[in-house]
C-alpha cells in the first residue's frame, strides 16, 4: 500500500485511537483492495485519485465471486469508504468514488442467547465448582458473573484491571471501542464473586513474583488471561451447565441485553450499558425479544 493508505491507518491509530485488532482488520481490507487494483489495472501504476467507481464496483463483484459473506463484503466496503472520506477531507483526492456505492443487503441474524433457565443453570454449576475454593473455579465464577452483570465485550473484559473495579460501589470502569470509557454497575452477585476470587488472586500473585498485578483475570501462571483463554472458559462453562454448543462470550452479552429488555428496560439505557454508538445497533435486541414473545404466543394462545 502507498503512503496515502498508510497516512489513513496512522490517523485511525493516533486520531481515532482504534484498537490494534481493529487496525489490523482495516489493514487487511485495504491490502485486499490494493492487490485487486494491481490486477485490475494490469500491473500499471495507479493511485487513489485515479480509481473510479467502476473499479470499486469491480472489487465488490470480485469479493462476491470469491464466496465471501455479505456481512464481510459490507465490512470491507466500510473500510474503503472510510479511506476515501479521509483522503477527500485531506484533499489528497479530487472526488470520492466510494460515496455512491451501495452496501450489500444484509441478512438479519438474531443473536444467540441463553434463556433465563439456562442462565440460572450456568451460575448454579459455576457456584458449585467455586465452593471448592480453588483459584480456577473462583476465577471462572467471577469472570462469568462480570460478563453477565455488565454485558461488556470480550476485548473490554480482557483489558480489565483491578483498579477499574469499585467493589464498595458495585461498579466497574470499562474502556470500550475508540478507548471511550463508561461506568457500569456490577451488581451484588458479581461483586460477591469478585470478593471470593480476590484472596485466591492475591495468593497466586504472592507465589509468582513475575505475575501481572494489574490484570483482574489471571492464568495459573500469573499472566493476564488471553482472549482465547477467556473464550474457552465461557464456552466450556456453557457446554457443561446449559448443554449448548457454539455459544460464546458474546452470547452472554446478548443474554444480558435480551433479559433486560424482556424485563422492561429502556432501550436507550441498554444502549448506554452496551457502549453502542448508534441506537440502531441496539434495536436488534428488540427483534430478539419480539421473536421470543411471538413463539410463546404461538405455543400458548388457543387461537394463535
Amino acid at each position: 500500500m502507498n503512503t496515502h493508505a498508510e497516512a489513513f491507518l496512522r490517523h485511525l491509530e493516533q486520531g481515532r485511537q482504534l484498537s490494534p485488532h481493529t487496525l489490523a482488520a482495516y489493514r487487511r481490507d485495504l491490502q485486499d483492495l490494493s492487490e485487486f487494483l494491481d490486477r485490475y489495472y494490469g500491473g500499471a501504476d495507479w493511485n487513489w485519485n485515479g480509481v473510479d467507481r467502476l473499479a470499486l464496483r469491480a472489487f465488490l463483484a470480485h469479493l462476491a465471486r470469491a464466496g465471501l459473506a455479505r456481512r464481510t463484503i459490507a465490512r470491507k466496503l466500510s473500510a474503503v469508504r472510510s479511506l476515501y472520506r479521509f483522503l477527500h477531507r485531506e484533499e489528497l483526492v479530487e472526488a470520492n468514488p466510494a460515496r455512491a456505492l451501495r452496501t450489500p443487503r444484509l441478512e438479519r441474524r438474531l443473536p444467540a442467547w441463553l434463556t433465563r433457565t439456562d442462565t440460572d443453570r450456568l451460575f448454579q454449576h459455576a457456584e458449585t465448582r467455586a465452593a471448592t475454593g480453588s483459584f480456577q473455579a473462583t476465577r471462572d465464577l467471577a469472570l462469568l458473573e462480570v460478563l453477565y452483570a455488565t454485558g461488556m465485550r470480550l476485548a473490554e473484559l480482557h483489558r480489565l484491571d483491578w483498579n477499574d473495579l469499585d467493589l464498595v460501589g458495585d461498579a466497574v470502569k470499562v474502556r470500550g471501542k475508540g478507548r471511550k470509557e463508561r461506568i457500569l454497575p456490577l451488581g451484588r452477585s458479581a461483586t460477591r464473586a469478585l470478593r471470593r476470587y480476590e484472596p485466591r488472586r492475591a495468593e497466586l500473585i504472592a507465589a509468582r513474583p513475575g505475575a501481572d498485578r494489574h490484570a483482574v483475570f489471571l492464568s495459573r501462571h500469573g499472566r493476564r488471561l488471553s482472549r482465547r483463554q477467556i473464550q474457552l472458559v465461557v464456552r466450556r462453562a456453557i457446554q457443561d451447565a446449559a448443554r449448548h454448543e457454539g455459544l460464546s462470550t458474546h452470547s452472554l452479552r446478548h443474554s444480558f441485553a435480551t433479559h433486560l429488555l424482556d424485563a422492561g428496560a429502556d432501550l436507550m439505557a441498554v444502549k448506554e450499558l452496551l457502549g453502542h454508538a448508534s441506537l440502531s445497533t441496539t434495536r436488534i435486541y428488540t427483534h430478539t425479544s419480539r421473536e421470543r414473545l411471538r413463539r410463546v404466543y404461538d405455543q400458548a394462545h388457543p387461537r394463535a
